[in-house]
């Protein structure tokens, strides 16, 4: 796999993390033929997906139906990355912590809601909300070639 799927797919995991699938567990897999990532939920029933825009140099998300639900593209200036609704107006950012080794998750206000950090022990991306009790974990499930979220 390429170095811009596996940041895709890091992106994506991140963004699921925030809120675009509410499924209580879900997997994402890579679709070469349509060139996206798709989101299922624990029934096997698609939920969403992932596509890069390459014009506008952003991530554009969709439901089920096709339906944008937002966006997200790297602001190099500010050093982060930047979520917006489909009407453009910025819903989270996220940014490197260096001094904690985490990935922090701030509202559009600037506010912490939560943050992602690597688990080397145990191979995952945990994800804590704002008080930093785990709310759940990525695991890249290597048999079936997709990266799986479990809610805690």
């Amino acid at each position: 796999m390429n170095i811009i799927i596996k940041n895709i797919l890091v992106v994506v995991v991140l963004l699921m993390a925030t809120g675009v699938v509410s499924a209580q567990s879900y997997t994402q897999k890579w679709n070469s033929y349509l060139e996206r990532t798709e989101f299922y939920d624990a029934n096997g029933n698609m939920v969403g997906y992932a596509k890069e825009n390459t014009y506008l140099n952003r991530i554009e998300y969709y439901n089920a139906y096709g339906t944008l639900v937002k966006t997200e593209n790297r602001n190099t200036y500010l050093d982060r990355t930047e979520t917006k609704s489909p009407t453009g107006n910025v819903q989270s950012t996220r940014n490197y912590n260096s001094y904690l080794d985490r990935e922090d998750i701030k509202d559009s206000y600037g506010k912490i809601i939560g943050y992602r950090k690597w688990n080397s022990y145990l191979e995952r991306y945990e994800v804590y909300n704002s008080s930093g009790t785990m709310v759940g974990y990525y695991k890249y499930n290597g048999y079936l070639d997709r990266w799986e979220y479990h809610e805690q």
